[in-house]
């Protein structure tokens, strides 16, 4: 597979040599396997959001998708399943996330060969598109990609990912790197963002993403233009308070605070292998802050650091002979001709170009062969808090409506708590509050018609029998009998109900009754009556109110009655608390 690898980094060397003529950014990236995998979930999640209203995508759909894609944009015959239900606009979404992260994949970069390649070349494509097929699908491993003339490394061979650490921290020193030399890279931003841990979880990448959306600007512009308004702005340029960003100042600050010193470093330093070893350092530095020497990040970033280290010196020495032999070396950051000042034009020129090739040859590496871990990962690997899916970065946060139902016990004693009848206020109401109007209870609409134990209770009771005939205009008559004036008291005073009738009584033979007829319109309007014998115990009263017959009430009783005589209305309170 050696030929294979050399096939493939000529076509890359050449397209990096001549990709001023076709591309507007000489400082465009290249997505190899992993990367293209990475955006293709990108996309469908974005194309299942605008249709489905969810931010998901499942793995077997990506891969499926990516078996289309491939065979797709390599002109090659369609696979022998379908594609998925909006592959079209799947495809341009992919598309149009390249376009705007100023980066291209394998496929485009065999596309454009023919019209960048020399005249005196080999007419032939130096990669078939079948070949390429099996090399980013991963059913071709490629032992090496260096140049023959460079020693390999373990960096430059196929990695078969069976370290989940060592992946992720490999993935992060890249993602450093790639945002010095493209910082509109927005997956190498998400890669960086909150490694080491700076606070700048979930929520602070969705607000970035809003922000940039809003702005039409990469990730990168709307995180630095906010930082730099912040620190430079002054009041009157100032972001305003509502700025969802303004809670995480400190977190933002920081990281472009750490891209700022390895800017410092690019430009400071002229010799690219002592730049790129500075540079590695300063992010091996950052994230083993804080860790002992035997846990397993820390040892993955030394292994990592001492490779990148070799690896840089490597292309270093490999270009100097190159440029130094044919002079046919150019500079991916060739200075523009109205630059003022041409040494700070220069300045990081050559490291540039070293880190350009180091990461051209970390996208001719074969695909992962765990694609679960690559898109589905969500372990705290690198920052302790969250895990490093990019899948889970771009997708933004639910909005707690703050409306979760409550347990189903809950709820049904919070409705029966509301169809229980409200407890009256514990106050001391006057002699006078029966004549107020209570309002009903709810639910419990009691019928005004009183019963026998109410009528007689109220009507044996002295103080409602004293009222009664306080209030009545009596007219005496005296009863030679006192037999009689007591047989006539008893029945004046013996608890009727004008409702009751008697049981098993026919309408011949119907007894005579006596009722009490009470009327409610008034405390002070008591009257009671003698029901004839055979009349209807329930007819409506009569226009004049007859006399009521007063009865002499013998001495002794009369003196108890004074005893316990009570003010008007009165006795009808105490009535009412009776009942």
């Amino acid at each position: 597979m050696e030929d294979l690898a050399d096939r493939l980094k000529l076509m890359v060397k050449t397209f990096r040599r001549e990709c001023h003529r076709v591309l507007q950014s000489e400082r465009t990236t290249i997505y190899g396997a992993d990367g293209m995998l990475m955006v293709l979930q990108l996309a469908i999640a974005e194309v299942n959001k605008e249709h489905r209203g969810e931010f998901k995508v499942a793995l077997s759909d990506v891969l499926m998708a990516w078996k289309h894609l491939l065979l797709g944009k390599l002109h090659l015959p369609p696979p022998n399943f379908a594609r998925l239900e909006n592959y079209d606009l799947i495809l341009e979404a992919y598309e149009s996330f390249l376009k705007r992260s100023n980066t291209v994949d394998l496929v485009d970069i065999l596309s454009m060969y023919k019209q960048l390649r020399p005249v005196d070349s080999d007419p032939e494509e130096p990669v078939s598109p079948s070949q390429l097929f099996e090399f980013l699908s991963g059913t071709m491993e490629v032992s090496e990609l260096p140049d023959s003339s460079v020693a390999s490394t373990p960096s430059s061979k196929g990695r078969p990912c069976s370290s989940q650490v060592k992946m992720a921290v490999r993935r992060v020193f890249f993602s450093y790197l790639n945002l010095l030399v493209n910082t509109k890279n927005d997956i190498a931003l998400a890669l960086t963002l909150d490694v080491p841990n700076r606070a700048l979880g979930h929520q602070a990448f969705t607000d970035i993403k809003h922000a940039a959306s809003n702005n039409n600007t990469s990730l990168f512009l709307a995180l630095t233009s906010f930082v730099r308004a912040i620190q430079l702005g002054g009041k009157g340029y100032a972001p305003a308070e509502s700025d969802p960003l303004r809670k995480h100042v400190k977190g933002l600050s920081d990281f472009v605070q750490f891209l700022d010193n390895l800017e410092e470093i690019l430009g400071e330093i002229p010799d690219p292998s002592a730049c790129g070893a500075r540079l590695v350092s300063a992010i091996r530095a950052a994230l083993v802050k804080g860790r002992s020497t035997g846990d397993e990040l820390y040892v993955a970033a030394e292994e990592t650091t001492e490779e990148l280290k070799e690896r840089i010196y490597q292309i270093h020495q490999s270009q100097k002979q190159t440029v130094n032999g044919s002079g046919t070396g150019i500079s991916p950051a060739r200075p523009k001709v109205y630059a003022v000042n041409h040494a700070t034009a220069y300045r990081g020129r050559d490291t540039v170009k070293v880190l350009m090739a180091l990461l051209d040859e970390e996208a001719m590496t074969p695909l992962c062969q765990n694609k679960a871990d690559l898109l589905c990962e969500e372990q705290p690997i690198l920052c302790g808090a969250e895990g490093t899916s990019v899948l889970t970065l771009f997708r933004s946060p639910e909005v707690s409506t703050g409306c979760s139902p409550e347990p189903l016990k809950n709820r049904v004693q919070s409705r029966l708590d509301l169809l229980k009848p409200k407890p009256r206020d514990g106050v001391i109401r006057s002699q006078f509050a029966c004549t107020y109007k209570d309002e009903e209870l709810p639910l419990k609409r009691v019928l005004d018609f009183p019963s026998t134990s109410q009528v007689s209770t109220c009507a044996a009771h002295p103080a409602v029998e004293e009222e009664s005939r306080a209030t009545a205009k009596p007219t005496i008559s005296e009863h030679p009998n006192k037999e009689q004036s007591a047989g006539q008291q008893d029945a004046a005073l013996k608890p009727r109900s004008g409702n009751a009738q008697s049981r098993g009584a026919g309408t011949g033979n119907r007894k005579p009754k006596t009722g009490i007829q009470v009327q409610n319109k008034g405390n002070k309007r008591k009257q009671v009556d003698s029901a004839p014998e055979g009349g209807s115990e329930n007819r409506p009263p009569e226009k004049k109110r007859p006399n009521t017959v007063a009865v002499k009430m013998p001495a002794k009783s009369i003196s108890k009655a004074s005893k316990r005589k009570l003010i008007a209305g009165q006795g009808t309170l105490t009535s009412f608390f009776r009942v």
